[in-house]
């Protein structure tokens, strides 16, 4: 059977909010850009993410500013703007779950310090709550800590994805397997789309989106020994649901980067809230069975809300890999990152908030090389449909 054939300047692969906002991107600046998808948009990473748009306080809580607040302080203005039409990607049918989130202290001292060091270093996005402009959790006679307010929006992820791809659905493939590529450059290469039609593809730069799915993408290109090396950074998250005061999205603070907990609520499949819990939890957490960690969770919810009641609550485990560049001695990376060898260029956001500075450095990189060619119709092939986020998998649930 006779492939079809087709040229476009940028050839994506990953279907996740970064790979979607940078095919966003490049179609507005006149780019003929093809974003390829092996399962649904959002698979990925992306379904797992809490939709915290971090402008980095957390990073501020040791009174340190480091290279990570600096990268990622611009992005919550970045995504407002998109979301109320003012941006470069329109976003306004994404949901907003929550316009701020809060940071908790409970009564220890380290973190009290570390609630005092972000209130100093992130002023102008911190604030004390007095007691009536708590949520309702920490209103609570029992409550002795303090409680600020996180000028960081928090959004749903599903909708982030629909969004970005709604305009853009005429240049996403679903395809069905790894490309072969087919020359030295890997600039021309083959794929199966979900109907088994092959398609041979033109392009003058792969931008390899595909978080984990990077890696099997590196292994199919020629060239490998001057590619990037991965690494993961698993978390064992945690899900509960019944019997929830309300939804809630705060980080209980400790003298440490990461907080203690970091919850955001969301939605099952009948509307129930869930709280979605990460954290240290979630990183200390990766070598227990998931029944130990429930223990552990319900142990830290005892210790920071010891007067609220869970004996109703559902609870369940999620085991996620981020994928990350290699990094010397496995650390964690400060912001996103990307390198182009030859005509490829691989990518990590490394957190969902960074997506538009990712985007705009690819470009940047770019412009001066990849000839724009116009966007135009591409011919009709398969799309791929949109992951459901795991909260609203009920197999997932435990019954206990």
């Amino acid at each position: 059977m006779t492939a079809n054939k087709i040229k476009c300047d940028i050839a994506i692969f990953g279907g996740g909010v970064a790979g979607l906002w940078l095919l966003a991107e490049l179609r507005q600046q006149g780019y003929q850009t093809l974003l390829f998808e092996t399962e649904a948009l959002g698979a990925g990473q992306t379904r797992f993410a809490q939709g915290i748009i971090h402008g980095g306080t957390k990073y501020a809580l040791m009174g340190k500013i480091t290279a990570s607040s600096e990268a990622i302080s611009a992005m919550p203005k970045i995504w407002r703007d998109s979301i109320e039409g003012k941006g470069s990607v329109d976003l306004r049918l994404v949901k907003v779950l929550s316009k701020n989130q809060c940071m908790w202290s409970s009564g220890a001292l380290s973190s009290r310090m570390a609630g005092f060091f972000a209130s100093k270093m992130m002023s102008s996005r911190t604030e004390e709550l007095k007691d009536n402009e708590r949520p309702k959790v920490f209103q609570n006679i029992a409550f002795k800590g303090k409680v600020y307010n996180l000028d960081e929006p928090v959004l749903d992820t599903a909708s982030i994805t629909y969004a970005l791809a709604k305009n853009n659905n005429d240049a996403i493939m679903r395809i069905i397997s790894t490309p072969e590529f087919n020359n030295a450059a890997n600039t021309e290469f083959t794929v199966k789309d979900n109907n088994g039609a092959a398609w041979e593809i033109e392009t003058q730069r792969c931008v390899l989106m595909a978080g984990q799915g990077n890696e099997d993408l590196l292994n199919a290109m020629n060239k490998k020994s001057n590619l990037p090396k991965m690494q993961l950074r698993p978390l064992k998250m945690v899900m509960l649901r019944g019997g929830l005061p309300e939804k809630l999205y705060a980080h209980c603070l400790e003298a440490n980067v990461n907080p203690r907990l970091t919850i955001t609520s969301h939605e099952d499949s009948h509307g129930e809230t869930v709280w979605y819990v990460g954290g240290k939890i979630a990183e200390e957490g990766i070598h227990r069975r998931d029944a130990e960690q429930i223990k552990v969770a319900k142990q830290e919810f005892n210790e920071v809300m010891p007067w609220l009641d869970l004996n109703q609550a559902q609870w369940a485990c999620l085991d996620i890999n981020r994928a990350e560049p290699l990094m010397d001695k496995g650390k964690r990376p400060d912001t996103s990152f990307f390198v182009e060898v030859d005509k490829v260029i691989t990518a990590w956001p490394t957190k969902l908030a960074l997506a538009p500075k990712l985007a705009n450095d690819i470009i940047d990189k770019i412009k001066n090389d990849v000839i724009s060619s116009g966007v135009s119709p591409f011919p009709d092939f398969s799309k791929p449909g949109y992951a459901v986020l795991p909260w609203q998998e009920e197999s997932r649930w435990s019954q206990k």
